[in-house]
């Protein structure tokens, strides 16, 4: 059963959420307040899924979703927020998040979003036929979960970590942001496809010597994104 923690201080907003994952198969941990959060995630470390409100009591989600990117890249972070702007939204994924669902949400769409992101998580957990992949200075290691640039590890989310995987395989092909988001985000995400430029602007903050020059992961004018193998 997959755990998923709910920061919510509004109890019909939370009350309603709870009832609706645990209607479909999740145990469901919750915490009113961004301390509180923390404690419970401190104390149980096998927490699949973290909903996070971002207008909460003390710490606000944006400063929980922060603190828990310090230690803990593989937590797939959804964040729960009437703040629609888009700029509200960028920040969200900047700091750490994997996903964000405006209020007022269905609960079918929470599920999908929720059941797309454990995907990825278990992916970022589990093994694969082939065991690494190398390109240039870069090593991506499915056992231990790895990936180093120069023998030097950089931490991924869960959907980096796809992210990565997806490039490696398809190394040199031009991938447009229609493709990474069915194979990333699945082909029932019914979010921002924007998600995608979000992603790969984080991912270019750990991976490039200059992000707003990338090497590797480079922009294809009018295509899409491709990551650039040695000899191309």
């Amino acid at each position: 059963m997959s755990k998923v923690l709910i920061l919510e201080d509004e109890d019909s907003i939370r009350g309603f959420t709870v009832i609706n994952l645990k209607r479909n198969g999740f145990e469901v941990l919750e915490a009113t307040n961004g301390n509180e959060a923390l404690d419970i995630l401190l104390n149980t470390p096998d927490i699949d899924i973290a909903l996070l409100d971002v207008m909460v009591p003390g710490i606000d989600g944006f400063e929980v979703c922060r603190r828990i990117r310090e230690t803990n890249q593989r937590l797939g972070i959804i964040f729960l927020t009437a703040k629609v702007q888009e700029q509200d939204k960028v920040y969200a994924l900047s700091v750490g998040a994997d996903d964000h669902v405006s209020k007022p949400f269905s609960p079918t769409e929470l599920i999908a979003r929720i059941q797309s992101l454990l995907r990825r998580v278990n992916i970022h957990r589990e093994t694969s036929a082939k065991v690494t992949f190398q390109s240039g200075p870069f090593s991506l290691d499915l056992i231990s979960k790895q990936f180093r640039k120069n023998g030097h590890t950089i931490e991924l989310t869960p959907t980096e970590f796809s992210l990565v995987q997806f490039f490696l395989e398809k190394e040199n092909t031009p991938l447009s942001r229609d493709v990474l988001l069915d194979h990333v985000w699945g082909k029932d995400y019914m979010g921002d496809p924007k998600i995608v430029d979000v992603n790969i602007r984080r991912l270019r903050q750990k991976i490039e010597d200059n992000p707003s020059e990338p090497e590797f992961l480079q922009t294809v004018w009018g295509h899409g994104y491709k990551w650039k193998g040695q000899g191309q």
